[in-house]
């Protein structure tokens, strides 16, 4: 049998008020799925624009643009490349988020299967 979490109303505020935080800065369509991408290697902005399915370019210059303001995602232009070459690269703060994507993709897989399962 699974122990169930009990917290306090002190520390359940705590909680709602963190996650509260962190769907501002994640929430939204776009932003965590731009920062998979990045964390999984994708760093140019047409390869961005490819891998995730039909986002335009408006949008994810925008979605870029604050994901750099929060300090998940850095504008690098290389100047000495014929062309230019622009690329956007993780942080390493957003590097703090893989251990949250694959548990937030796990849970994902088994909700997925515990939904189409019929039980």
């Amino acid at each position: 049998m699974e122990q169930k979490i009990m917290y306090s109303d002190t520390q359940c505020a705590k909680n709602i008020d963190a996650v509260e935080d962190a769907l501002y800065v994640l929430g939204g369509k776009w932003k965590l799925r731009i920062v998979i991408a990045l964390i999984s290697g994708h760093n140019r902005f047409n390869e961005l624009q490819r891998i995730i399915k039909g986002i335009s370019a408006r949008v994810l210059s925008n979605e870029l643009k604050q994901l750099e303001l929060n300090g998940l995602a850095k504008r690098v232009v290389q100047a000495d490349k014929t062309p230019v070459v622009v690329e956007y690269v993780p942080t390493e703060y957003a590097e703090t988020l893989k251990d949250v994507v694959a548990a937030l993709a796990d849970w994902g897989q088994k909700h997925k299967k515990k939904i189409t399962s019929h039980e």
